[in-house]
């Protein structure tokens, strides 16, 4: 059960069992509760309103969903020798490199490392979980012809056929 609240018109807020949530909103729509139901109107049919209409319950759905369920993402990565851990408030990813790449994990999410290549991202806030996951992935994005890299959980790699070596005529 969430509790949501409208300040001043342009502001919502959006509270449930696993945190609270905000959101500024322009003046082309307006935002009512009404029945435990969060309800968007717009106030004219102009292309911008009805797209930002549609963005508005976008957002707001998501952030109901946030409080109440919360949103996670799953990393795998592959590669010899590649893994993770959580040290404290730092992500460390051992992914070939010289070095370990050290990574602050951003404030409201939580960040997992059930086993060395595995890595759960989850938080209330959709937006930034799948921030983080993103800038985790790009530091070694899988490559195509041996697949090694850190993925997102279920992608499928298109992969390349390597340089064929035939013999000379």
């Amino acid at each position: 059960m969430s509790s949501s609240s409208i300040d001043g018109g342009t502001r919502v807020a959006i509270e449930g069992p696993k945190g609270k949530l905000d959101f500024d909103f322009r003046e082309e729509v307006s935002i009512a509760v009404e029945d435990d139901q969060v309800v968007v109107t717009r106030s004219d049919d102009e292309a911008f309103s009805r797209s930002y209409h549609g963005t508005v319950r976008s957002l707001l759905a998501n952030m109901v969903q946030g409080v109440t369920e919360g949103f996670a993402r799953r990393l795998e990565i592959v590669g010899v020798g590649y893994n993770a851990e959580v040290k404290g408030k730092k992500l460390v990813l051992q992914i070939g490199f010289c070095h370990p790449v050290e990574m602050a994990i951003p404030q409201g999410l939580e960040v997992e490392a059930p086993s060395p290549t595995n890595i759960t991202i989850s938080g209330i806030d959709k937006q930034l979980v799948g921030e983080f996951a993103a800038v985790v992935r790009r530091i070694r994005p899988p490559e195509p012809y041996k697949g090694k890299g850190i993925r997102y959980e279920n992608e499928h790699i298109i992969r390349k056929a390597g340089k064929a070596f035939t013999s000379g005529e």
